[in-house]
C-alpha cells in the first residue's frame, strides 16, 4: 500500500472514530429523554450578572437533554419592551422573561410587597426564601396567574440597592432633600420621606439621565448594575451601606407553556433553578470584588453612621409599610402578605 493510500485509510479511520465519539457523547448527553422543546426568554439589557441564572438554565437544559430542550435568551428587549413582558407572555409571544414588578406595579399589586424598604433580607438565602414564599402565596400567585397566565418561577435575588450620583455628596440624610433620585417601589417611598424627588425611569434610561443632569443620583442593585449600565463612568460619589432595600425581579413562565412540559422536563427545570441561584450568587459577589476597589480610587465613598441608618429606617420603614397595607387592604389581605414576608425572613 502506497503512503498516499495509507494516509487516506488513516484519515477515514480517524473520521469514523470521531463520528463514533460524537455519537456516544450525544447519546450520553441525552440523559433526560423527551421531545424537542424551544422556549424563548426575553430580557432587557445585555448579558450581565443579572442574567447569569437563566444562562445557567439554558446550558443545563441543553446538556441534560442532548439539545432537545432549548432555552433561547433574547437580550436587549428583542421580543418586546420590558414593561410589556407580562402582556407578551399572555399573548404567547414568548414563554418566559424577567419581570420587575416595580416597572408596572398596577399590573400586579400583591407582589409589590417584596419591594418594600428595609425588609430583613440578611443573606442571599433568606432573601430567596422570603421571595419564593410570596411567589407561592395564594394571594400573590393567584393574582398574576389570573391576570397574566404566569408563574414566578424564581427570583433574580437582586442585591441591596445603593446610590451613585454627581455633584454634592449626601453625607447626611438631610442632604437628600430636594435631590432628584432614580428609585423604584418601596425605596422610592422611603426616599420621599427624606424629601427627595423621584424619577422612576427604567434601567436603560438611567445613564443618560445622570449624564445630562436630569437626575442627581440613581439607585441600583449594588454593585453589578451600576457597572453594567456604566453609571460608575459618570458618577463622582457612591453610598456603600445605605441598604434601603431591593426590588423583586423574578423569572416568570407562561402557565400554558409550563403545563405542556413533560414531567421529566419540569423536574429538570427545578434542577436548573438551583444552578441558576448558584450562578447569580457568584456573579454578584465577583462584581463587588472588582467594583469597590476600583470605585474607591476615583469616587467619594459615603458610609452612614448607625444612628443615621436607624433614623432612616424609622422614617422610611414602618410608615411605608402602613401606607402600602392601607392602599391595598380593600383589594386583598395586604397585612397577611406583609406578615408572610417578615415571617419567611426570620
Amino acid at each position: 500500500m502506497s503512503w498516499v493510500n495509507k494516509v487516506i485509510v488513516s484519515a477515514i479511520a480517524g473520521a469514523a472514530i470521531m463520528v463514533g465519539a460524537v455519537s456516544l457523547t450525544s447519546a450520553y448527553a441525552q440523559e433526560v429523554k423527551g421531545p424537542k422543546v424551544t422556549w424563548k426568554f426575553n430580557v432587557w439589557g445585555k448579558k450581565r450578572a443579572f442574567t447569569a441564572d437563566v444562562e445557567a438554565w439554558s446550558k443545563h437544559l441543553a446538556a441534560k437533554t442532548g439539545g432537545n430542550f432549548k432555552l433561547k435568551i433574547y437580550y436587549g428587549d428583542q421580543l418586546g419592551g420590558k414593561k410589556q413582558n407580562l402582556d407578551n407572555i399572555k399573548a404567547g409571544v414568548f414563554e418566559a422573561s424577567k419581570v420587575c414588578w416595580a416597572y408596572h406595579a398596577g399590573k400586579n399589586q400583591a407582589m409589590t410587597v417584596l419591594n418594600l424598604p428595609f425588609l430583613p433580607m440578611k443573606s442571599f438565602e433568606i432573601q430567596r426564601r422570603a421571595s419564593e414564599a410570596i411567589h407561592k402565596h395564594p394571594i400573590a400567585a393567584g393574582e398574576v396567574a389570573k391576570k397574566w397566565n404566569v408563574m414566578a418561577f424564581s427570583t433574580s435575588n437582586l442585591p441591596q440597592y445603593e446610590f451613585l450620583g454627581r455633584g454634592r455628596a449626601p453625607e447626611k440624610l438631610e442632604n437628600y432633600k430636594g435631590m432628584t433620585v432614580r428609585a423604584l417601589g418601596g425605596i422610592a417611598a422611603a426616599m420621599r420621606k427624606l424629601g427627595s424627588s423621584i424619577a422612576t425611569m427604567t434601567a436603560t434610561e438611567v445613564y443618560q439621565a445622570l449624564d445630562r443632569g436630569a437626575a442627581d443620583a440613581v439607585s441600583f442593585p449594588s454593585t453589578y448594575a451600576h457597572s453594567a449600565y456604566k453609571i460608575d463612568e459618570v458618577a463622582s460619589w457612591f453610598t456603600s451601606n445605605l441598604s434601603p432595600g431591593t426590588n423583586d425581579c423574578p423569572n416568570v413562565i407562561s402557565l400554558t407553556a409550563w403545563k405542556k412540559l413533560p414531567e421529566q422536563y419540569k423536574k429538570l427545570m427545578y434542577d436548573a433553578r438551583e444552578k441558576g441561584y448558584a450562578a447569580l450568587k457568584a456573579a454578584y459577589s465577583s462584581k463587588d470584588k472588582i467594583n469597590y476597589p476600583k470605585w474607591r480610587k476615583y469616587m467619594k465613598e459615603i458610609k452612614y453612621t448607625d444612628t443615621e441608618l436607624t433614623r432612616f429606617r424609622k422614617i422610611g420603614g414602618q410608615p411605608v409599610y402602613d401606607a402600602w397595607v392601607a392602599k391595598h387592604k380593600d383589594k386583598f389581605d395586604a397585612q397577611a402578605l406583609l406578615d408572610a414576608v417578615l415571617a419567611a425572613a426570620k
